[in-house]
């Protein structure tokens, strides 16, 4: 009777490690792939999108100026949107575009303050930004009081979104009386030192209307966290600057 021999139970074991030496290799292929894949294709094409959506404000100047070169006010919040949706966003948030500076708007507020009505449309004084002074000024005023008001002035940015909409820097603060400038001497607005407040109480109400597709704050735009403006007034921040971008049509 023949039979075949049996063979060494041994015999199988180097197509068992063969095989799992193989899968173990598979693995490690399939694993440097994803890392290649994520690592140069992945996020360098997700930090771009990001960063072409969220222009970088790294080189933008933290602080207005005064006509004379004084530090103004301190930047605080920025809008991403043409000329058109800014205005129409700000207006349907009830925030009011401010009345130029002239003889006529000087009268107005005086009688204001002294008869203690109110002027929804007063002037806010100019501040520079890039050697300009504001593109756009609007305000809330509170009650009938013309001492106090919510205000805030934006300027256009040379930086754009990937539809070609442009940045525009803005610096909200919030006047809390009338009085004598401590540089100057000269009759002025002061504002309140909490810069922080006014720019949430702008977004809240432009937050309100629905009109974003997007909000984000740019954490330590401010390395310098308080100042004196060109009134001699303090202020003090956190250091971050709240951006929205507009939804488009």
């Amino acid at each position: 009777m023949n039979s075949e021999p049996l063979m060494p139970q041994e015999a199988s074991a180097p197509a068992g490690r063969r095989s799992r030496w193989e899968q173990a290799a598979a693995l490690v292929a399939a694993l440097l792939l994803v890392y290649l894949v994520a690592a140069y294709l992945a996020i360098p094409f997700a930090m771009e999108r990001y960063f072409r959506r969220h222009p970088s404000l790294d080189d933008v100047p933290g602080v207005t100026q005064t006509r004379d070169g004084h530090p103004g006010d301190p930047l605080n919040v920025a809008l991403i949107g043409t000329e058109d949706e800014v205005k129409r966003l700000l207006l349907a948030s009830q925030w009011r575009p401010a009345d130029p500076l002239g003889l006529r708007s000087d009268l107005e507020i005086a009688a204001a303050t002294v008869l203690k009505r109110p002027y929804d449309d007063a002037p806010v004084s100019n501040l520079y930004l890039w050697g300009r002074k504001e593109d756009l000024a609007f305000e809330q005023p509170e009650g009938n009081n013309p001492r106090k008001r919510n205000h805030v002035r934006f300027w256009r940015s040379e930086k754009t979104d990937p539809d070609g909409r442009p940045v525009w820097l803005g610096a909200a603060t919030y006047d809390e009386r009338v009085g004598f400038s401590h540089a100057t001497g000269q009759i002025t607005h002061h504002i309140d030192a909490a810069v922080d407040a006014e720019r949430d109480h702008l977004f809240r109400d432009l937050e309100a209307t629905g009109g974003f597709s997007e909000t984000y704050a740019v954490d330590d735009f401010h390395k310098v966290r308080e100042g004196r403006n060109g009134g001699g007034d303090p202020w003090h921040t956190d250091g971050r600057l709240f951006v929205g971008v507009i939804a488009g049509p």
